[in-house]
Formats: structure tokens, sequence, C-alpha cells
């Protein structure tokens, strides 16, 4: 199973980063949606990724309709926004489907509403206080990609720590 992050008109190159380096530990392609507000070249991308960059499988899409219509019938889709009417916690990530896309929009303003309301049903609302306007982009990420992995049984991932030995803490 091929699980995917997708980001709508990322803004910010910091949350992006972070969005990296979480996908690549995780083992999860990136999909970005143009446009973005930064650049895109190797200097931009190191600094916000680090050396996680070279592990990465990201791709670029002009549009959504690039994107949508390239894999709209690979998998599962699961749209996160503010406006979902649906609490995370009742999101069942399929363990059949060959490829799960996690979507998250821009930190503005979020996935556009004409695209939400197509898929209301797959739109998921992260429980918070009711206050509370948002959380950052990339804390909204690793806690759906996290979740998403703690479903299917966190593939092929480690469990045990290996650069240090998994009996670190015994020495």
């Amino acid at each position: 199973m091929k699980i995917n992050v997708v980001l709508y008109e990322p803004e910010i190159p910091q949350n992006t980063g972070n969005i990296i380096r979480t996908c690549s530990a995780f083992e999860m392609s990136l999909h970005l949606i143009e446009p973005l507000g930064f650049e895109l070249d190797e200097k931009h991308l190191r600094r916000a990724g680090m050396d996680y960059v070279e592990t990465l499988d990201y791709h670029l899409y002009p549009n959504w309709e690039a994107f949508y219509s390239t894999h709209k019938d690979k998998g599962q889709f699961v749209y996160f926004s503010r406006y979902g009417m649906q609490s995370f916690e009742n999101c069942v990530f399929d363990t059949n489907a060959e490829e799960i896309f996690i979507l998250f929009g821009k930190e503005s303003t979020g996935i556009p509403r004409d695209i939400l309301k197509n898929h209301l049903e797959e739109t998921y609302r992260l429980p918070m206080k009711a206050s509370a306007r948002s959380l950052n982009l990339s804390n909204c990420v690793a806690i759906g990609a996290f979740e998403c992995l703690r479903q299917v049984g966190f593939s092929d991932l480690s469990k045990v720590e290996v650069i240090k030995g998994e009996d670190w803490l015994l020495k």
C-alpha cells in the first residue's frame, strides 16, 4: 500500500520542510499542487527539508485538476479541513486500498470549498477547542499521517531504534 500526503498550494516553506521530513521518515509520497508560496529549488528545499529531500518521493502538479485527474481512481481520498462535518475520530482508512491520499489545504484558507463540497463524506475536522481557529499545517499532517499508519499497521516501518541500537537505554 502506498500512502500519499497532498498539499494544496502550500504557502510557508518551513511547514513544507517539516512535512518533507515526516513523509520521508514515514515512507510516504508527497504531492505538491501549485502555485506554491515559495521557490521549489534545491536551495530552498534543502534548507526546509534538510537532507530528507534526497529520500523523498515527491511530485509537482500545476493545479488541482492535473493532480485529481491523475489519481482520482487510484484509492481512498481523505480531506482535512476545519470545516469538515465529521470528526477525525470517525475516519477509517481503507487497509485494502492500493493507495491512500491524505489532503491538506494552504495555511491561509485551506482546501477550497468547491473541492470539499464534492467530497463531504471524506472530509474530516480535527477536534479542538471551539475558539481555536486552526492547528499548524505540519502538525495536522503529522496527526493524519500517524493515524493512517497506525490503522494500516505501520507497514514496513521500524519499531525499534536501529541507529544506536534497540538496547541503547539499557547501556
